[in-house]
């Protein structure tokens, strides 16, 4: 589907901030800023899925090279 771009550290760190922030959302539950913290959803998926869309529209990423 989509071409992967996201190498392992970018990977790694994706999913871990991805989870803080998500559980920022349970974690406070009167708090009237706590909606923003589901833009975590963005950074975790794109770390499941080892691709970011907006790597491939600059052109960008942080795989390894692949060596023949």
């Amino acid at each position: 589907m989509f071409a992967k771009n996201v190498g392992g550290l970018d990977r790694v760190l994706r999913i871990v901030v991805g989870l803080v922030l998500l559980s920022l959302f349970f974690i406070y539950p009167g708090a009237w800023w706590r909606y923003y913290t589901l833009i975590g959803v963005v950074p975790l998926l794109t770390g499941l899925m080892s691709s970011c869309p907006l790597y491939s529209i600059l052109g960008l990423s942080t795989c390894p090279v692949k060596r023949a």
